[in-house]
């Protein structure tokens, strides 16, 4: 199959084929034709296999009726919202918006928290048919009566499993009431719960399910692998690992912000030049390390999960859970920052006794035990009981600070760690 079946104008096709690709992914050929036809889409398909394209290309031909090159911002109001979870996804599914729609004269703009508001409310006045938001940023704009919604004909909730949990619900249900209520909605992601399913529920209309691989699996490109080791050696082993194998582009993920700021200057101080990035750090900052982190300036880049979503870096070899995530399906999201595109890649887990349960859900989701290995030098003390490890803020958003307004969820281990979970050591 080749994009000229799938429905697109001559010039989109056109401008495909001058980004280089001449077939489309799974995802694209069978979510591009509903999307032009108007159907409401809920699409899983697994990170790095083109998602964003598929939701991109048919929404720009749906618009090339309106596209127009007044300079009154009245023929240019907002027809298309694009909802992503965080800053960075935000940024590169607008870098696709305007690298698929040179040719067509649409305009488009971004906004999101963490940089000063003023260009962005003069970007709104001056009209755009194409919003790609966060929401916080996107509620704020719209108390300053800045950002005009009702024309709005198609919404996307891009990586919708995050964009639907308990902490941006509240904010996305605000936004769809100031949405017309005839419209097409598209909802993409890696991952889908049931829950969130039941929920996806009381927005789509009759929606074509889109999903081209197992529930909750990962691109078969990566090669997972846990090791074992006791809690106060980590750092250790994670500079071990680094400097055995001479590994470059490594991206570290761990639960907390200030876990993330510890563990980077940790590896600093060693000698393996490393900058940790998340929500309380500013955007210029947060641009900077991903820009040296891609030309191989930083060796390191220590992230917490708000990296998992939307973070694209062309051939990442590694990807490393320093601390499991509390969501298993954040699992799947971050080592899906490798192996995107056909390339390959390695997931790396480091997993102490404490991390027993976390570890049996990532397993569970996956529906498969993942190998292990114990690197010689760091073999775990059989000795050591596990503590219960203190859990996220229910309901809370991640990296949402003092906002955050629910209970603290405890994680008690009730057996040892099996790290063996029925595979052969490798």
């Amino acid at each position: 199959m080749t994009f000229d079946t799938l429905g697109l104008s001559a010039d989109l096709l056109r401008t495909v084929a001058e980004e280089g690709y001449e077939q489309p992914t799974p995802v694209q050929a069978k979510a591009i034709p509903l999307v032009l036809d108007g159907r409401d889409v809920l699409a899983a398909a697994q990170t790095g296999t083109g998602k964003t394209a598929a939701f991109t290309l048919p929404i720009l031909d749906r618009l090339r009726s309106h596209a127009n090159t007044s300079f009154s911002p009245a023929r240019h109001p907002v027809r298309v919202l694009i909802l992503v979870p965080t800053r960075e996804l935000a940024m590169q599914v607008d870098e696709s918006v305007r690298t698929y729609g040179r040719t067509v004269p649409l305009r488009s703009t971004v906004v999101y928290g963490g940089i000063p508001m003023d260009p962005q409310i003069k970007a709104l006045r001056a009209g755009v048919e194409i919003l790609v938001a966060t929401p916080g940023r996107l509620l704020d704009l719209v108390g300053q009566r800045v950002a005009n919604l009702g024309q709005v004909e198609i919404l996307v909730l891009d990586e919708a499993d995050r964009m639907l949990d308990m902490g941006f619900l509240p904010d996305i249900q605000r936004i769809i009431e100031l949405l017309p209520t005839r419209r097409q909605n598209l909802m993409f992601s890696a991952t889908f719960s049931d829950e969130i399913r039941r929920l996806s529920r009381t927005i789509l209309r009759d929606p074509a399910e889109v999903e081209v691989s197992p529930r909750n699996t990962t691109v078969e490109a990566i090669r997972q692998i846990v090791y074992p080791v006791d809690r106060d050696r980590k750092e250790e082993l994670l500079a071990h690992l680094i400097r055995k194998d001479d590994l470059r582009q490594v991206l570290v993920f761990t639960r907390t912000k200030i876990g993330a700021t510890r563990l980077a200057t940790w590896l600093d101080r060693q000698g393996l030049n490393a900058v940790a990035i998340h929500s309380d750090r500013t955007q210029p900052e947060r641009t900077r390390a991903l820009e040296e982190f891609k030309t191989g300036e930083i060796r390191v880049l220590v992230a917490t999960d708000v990296a998992a979503r939307g973070l694209d870096i062309e051939d990442l070899p590694h990807v490393v859970n320093f601390e499991l995530p509390w969501n298993p399906q954040d699992y799947i999201h971050r080592i899906g920052r490798t192996g995107r595109a056909g390339a390959t890649g390695e997931a790396i887990s480091l997993v102490c006794i404490d991390e027993a349960d976390l570890l049996r859900g990532v397993q569970r989701l996956l529906r498969q035990a993942i190998p292990w290995t114990v690197e010689d030098g760091f073999i775990p003390d059989r000795n050591v009981e596990p503590r219960p490890l203190r859990g996220p803020v229910e309901g809370g958003r991640p990296g949402a600070g003092s906002r955050d307004r629910a209970r603290p969820v405890h994680h008690p281990h009730r057996k040892p760690v099996q790290y063996r979970a029925g595979v052969a050591r490798s």
